[in-house]
């Protein structure tokens, strides 16, 4: 097709996720046809620096020689078989190689295609897992989580999530679950300092706990950062207090590192950072580097043995996918982890930090920029009409939009979260690439903020 046709096509028969389809017939968006390194390259053969890491999952760049080497050396052999009472050899050895990456004591991996179904696995097999936890078995079937959170799509993912405009449109579809203020202070109640919100919070945290203790099937986090919610950076030791209420309660910690894993706060999985280790953790995007829809619940050995039992018992997990540990999907996560083993990623992910701490400073007094958030190489820049008011651009402006646009036309790929402006490098992308991105994205602010 030629790129007036592929447009018309586009127009009229493509649905765009999250997309405003009108508007987006309007603006005519790149369509891409080709990407080499950490560049997209669109149909008529522009050029652009891929700033959000294809919605956060590309690791080490686009057509990457050992990744594609990986799943043709895949193809000649299988490319999909199903898992269900069968076994295949890339998704044997990735579960291996997982395992000796996760915290210790994860030891079980149950395949998946994407973030929302990594999550919405955890969340049914803590709910079966207290059903059948032998002498101890309970009927617990309510979850905390968040406010703000965002876990992904599918019907327990958004019960989980503290989105209010999904809540509004499906909540007849939702289960049980109770929201916990977010540890983030940059807006607060008034009269209210942040360090007396963050204590109230803490306070709210733990008396939730422990009123529906009896109750709860689980707890959900996104650890140390809260992604889709806006970039929102929790303090020091917030993860670990969590972690340490739910033990002593015994509920069931689900860690959801479906955005923060795979080297994007620093650490190849966040949770490291604060020496947790999770009852199930959740794992997408950068699995396989960004090339193809993988996800992965892993739990622990006494979680697992609940379901453990003959046949006829029904204590199976009852849960599954066509495409669960997909061959090829296999064959690229072990190839991406071999890359960051080869190439020492995550030393990378730290030359990167300083870029962004040195090229982004200068937004640090923008009129503007009400908040720059940043955890590793996840960026989050708040832009707002009055910065010592703190308030917000009117929502029909589109501000963040507009910055898309903006950075489009200057050779730049950006997402924002409404009018948070997202950055979200590669962690494999050499530094002097992020230093344009750094500065296009602050031209973008400035020509979005200004138009009229």
């Amino acid at each position: 097709m030629t790129p007036e046709k592929l447009r018309c096509v586009d127009n009229h028969h493509v649905w765009h996720p999250f997309t405003p389809m009108r508007a987006h017939a309007r603006e005519e968006s790149p369509i891409i046809a080709d990407a080499v390194g950490f560049e997209l390259i669109d149909v008529q053969g522009r050029r652009y620096l891929d700033g959000v890491s294809s919605l956060w999952c590309n690791v080490h760049g686009h057509r990457v020689p050992e990744i594609d080497a990986a799943i043709r050396q895949q193809l000649d052999r299988v490319a999909h078989s199903t898992l269900l009472g069968l076994g295949n050899v890339p998704s044997i050895e990735l579960a291996d190689r997982l395992v000796r990456r996760v915290p210790e004591g994860l030891e079980h991996v149950f395949y998946s295609d994407n973030g929302s179904t990594a999550v919405e696995a955890a969340l049914k097999i803590a709910l079966q897992y207290h059903r059948q936890k032998g002498d101890r078995a309970e009927n617990r079937n309510l979850y905390v989580s968040l406010a703000g959170a965002y876990h992904g799509d599918t019907i327990g993912s958004v019960s989980v999530g503290g989105i209010d405009l999904f809540h509004g449109l499906y909540g007849q579809l939702l289960f049980h679950s109770v929201r916990v203020p977010a540890p983030v202070a940059w807006r607060t109640p008034v009269g209210v300092t942040p360090a007396e919100y963050l204590a109230d919070c803490d306070r709210q945290l733990e008396a939730t706990l422990r009123e529906h203790q009896s109750q709860i099937a689980a707890f959900v986090i996104e650890p140390l950062v809260q992604g889709a919610a806006g970039i929102l950076v929790h303090p020091p030791g917030y993860l670990r207090r969590v972690r340490d209420l739910t033990a002593e309660l015994e509920i069931p910690l689900i860690v959801d590192e479906v955005a923060t894993g795979f080297g994007r706060t620093g650490t190849l999985f966040a949770c490291e950072q604060e020496g947790v280790v999770p009852d199930l953790l959740c794992l997408s995007k950068g699995i396989t580097g960004g090339y193809l829809p993988l996800a992965a619940t892993l739990t622990t050995t006494e979680i697992y043995d609940a379901f453990l039992g003959e046949p006829q018992e029904g204590r199976t997990f009852f849960h599954g996918h066509t495409y669960t540990g997909n061959p090829l999907a296999c064959a690229a996560a072990l190839a991406s982890l071999d890359l960051f083993e080869r190439n020492d990623v995550l030393a990378n992910v730290d030359r990167l930090e300083r870029v962004l701490e040195n090229r982004l400073g200068r937004l640090a007094t923008h009129p503007h920029v009400g908040e720059i958030r940043r955890k590793g190489i996840m960026v989050g820049i708040e832009l707002v009409e009055d910065r010592d008011q703190k308030r917000s651009f009117p929502s029909p402006r589109r501000t963040g939009h507009l910055v898309t646009l903006a950075a489009r036309k200057r050779g730049v790929i950006l997402r924002p979260l409404g009018d948070v402006v997202v950055l979200m490098p590669a962690p494999a992308m050499p530094p002097d690439l992020l230093e344009r991105i750094c500065d296009v994205a602050v031209e973008a602010i400035d020509e979005a903020v200004a138009a009229r």
